[in-house]
């Protein structure tokens, strides 16, 4: 049996920013890691974090981001081994606890340039060496064997038997942290950061970073929303918000606000249901019996209230992200259209989806009862109830005369 490889990625991860990402990445793929473990330092050794700095939940909320966004969720974790632990968050003692808990595993500890150069001035540096394989990252092509070798040769020599893995990875983004933090106080610095993690800062105000939540631009709403959400479920709202406005084009309304409501339309889709009913009662939103059981209907209603109050939405984003899960009687062109784009944007892929696409263009009102009537069979199919919202939205539908038909 081969062994096991972990990777471990230790850091302040204050911000953690694409470099991280593309090292994280190459690592996994270079070393052919069996699982890679980030994990943020509570108290660094090698220097004081900045005044300033995030609480350890927010460091910690950002780097599961990170790691999000790797799309790996049974090999990538993070780890609050190092936040959990009393004093200096040393890296000998973090890769003995992970010897003691990972025993037969061969163990990587990866790092950029500055920390690799350094690597023999660290407290207990032959006890991490003979606990774990290096893996250092060049942020430049500069960062390249000219850089590298001589400390190489300098630690296989000083402690007989290392393992040094060194790589460059020409393009990966150059900045410091620090470097990045003082862009952020300044407002910029988003081209360098990850949406999800861009967006949490400003969502926190983390970093001096204050921002207008009522008056986002696109980008900039973009990395709130998804920030909210998991990595999987970008590629569904970048979808649902392009073909929101294909349809706006088509039928004749607001392009702007068809965008805006297919971005945020998601937002709340993974928050536990005790905060899904948190806010309804926040807002007034009043629920009936099966919305008080079937906490999967609440992300519209939640999501709507968010983008009103949060983000400062118009009435038209409200009402279609409320209705974009039941649908109802009488449905505005906009909501008729974030409802059908959701349903049948590129990445879903069911039987059937094909025809509700070409009704989509050539009878708004077909594509949507299609939809409802998709979604009472395969609620009838799996046993479960119909919300009287969707069971009116056909009655009406039909009652005006629309048939899927022709």
């Amino acid at each position: 049996m081969s062994v096991v490889k972990i990777g471990i990625f230790g850091g302040t991860f204050n911000p953690p920013h694409l470099g991280h990402l593309a090292a994280a990445k190459a690592a996994v793929d270079v070393l052919d890691l069996d699982r890679l473990l980030i994990i943020p330092a509570a108290i660094p050794p090698h220097k004081e974090l900045p005044e300033g700095t995030p609480s350890p939940e927010h460091r910690l909320t950002m780097a599961d981001k990170l790691a999000d966004a790797l799309l790996l969720p049974e090999k990538v974790k993070v780890s609050t081994l190092e936040l959990d632990r009393d004093g200096k968050s040393y890296t000998s003692d973090t890769l003995a606890q992970l010897k003691q808990k990972y025993p037969d595993a061969e163990l990587w500890l990866l790092m950029g340039t500055d920390m690799f150069l350094t690597l023999h001035l660290w407290h207990e540096p032959e006890r991490i060496l003979k606990l774990a394989g290096v893996c250092a990252f060049g942020r430049t092509e500069q960062d390249g064997e000219e850089v590298f070798s001589p400390q190489r040769e300098h630690l296989q020599k000083t402690f007989p038997g290392a393992k040094i893995t060194t790589i460059t990875l020409p393009g990966l983004v150059d900045i410091s942290s620090t470097r990045l933090r003082e862009l952020l106080a300044k407002g910029e610095g988003a081209d360098y950061l990850l949406p999800s993690v861009y967006g949490y800062i400003l969502m926190n105000g983390l970093y001096g970073f204050h921002t207008d939540l009522k008056h986002l631009d696109i980008p900039t709403l973009r990395a709130c929303s998804y920030s909210m959400v998991m990595q999987k479920r970008v590629r569904h709202i970048r979808g649902t918000e392009e073909e929101a406005v294909r349809l706006a084009k088509r039928w004749g309304a607001d392009e702007n606000q068809a965008r805006r409501a297919g971005i945020l339309h998601d937002c709340t889709k993974y928050l536990p249901g005790e905060e899904h009913v948190a806010i309804c009662r926040q807002y007034g939103v009043e629920l009936d019996e099966l919305e008080q059981r079937a906490v999967k209907l609440l992300h519209s209603k939640t999501g709507a209230c968010i983008a009103r109050h949060v983000f400062g939405e118009p009435d038209e984003v409200y009402e279609a992200i409320f209705w974009h899960t039941t649908a109802k009687e009488n449905m505005t062109t906009l909501e008729k259209i974030l409802y059908v784009a959701d349903y049948m944007e590129p990445n879903r892929t069911f039987d059937g989806v094909e025809r509700l696409r070409e009704l989509a263009y050539s009878d708004l009102d077909k594509a949507l009862l299609l939809g409802v009537e998709t979604t009472i069979q395969e609620m009838k199919d799996r046993s479960l109830p119909v919300h009287t919202s969707t069971l009116r939205a056909r009655a009406w539908l039909r009652g005006h005369g629309v048939t899927t038909e022709g």
